[in-house]
């Protein structure tokens, strides 16, 4: 599912036009993204929590060159599905 399906479903369900859908779903993004990048968390109940999961310092290869090279410690976003989700996905999805 893209974010144009989403937005069209959303329009659909709720009976409001597909910009004001589009605009609220933007900002929702613009909103976590802001969020984590300030380093604060977003909890969903319910849904979810997008975190930031910090990547210790690690040893690579650069194995076009034959090196080592060092991978310095850094942050990433992540997204923790809650466990009401994670049942539900369980349940209703068939293992291919």
């Amino acid at each position: 599912m893209t974010k144009a399906d989403l937005v069209a479903k959303i329009s659909d369900k709720l009976g409001i036009e597909k910009g004001d859908v589009q605009a609220t779903v933007e900002t929702f993004m613009e909103e976590v993204k802001s969020s984590l990048e300030s380093g604060d968390n977003v909890y969903l109940r319910g849904f979810g929590s997008f975190i930031i999961k910090t990547r210790a310092e690690k040893t690579g290869r650069n194995i076009s060159k034959n090196t080592t090279i060092k991978i310095p410690a850094h942050n990433i976003p992540a997204f923790k599905p809650a466990k009401v989700f994670i049942e539900g996905v369980k349940s209703n999805v068939e293992v291919n």
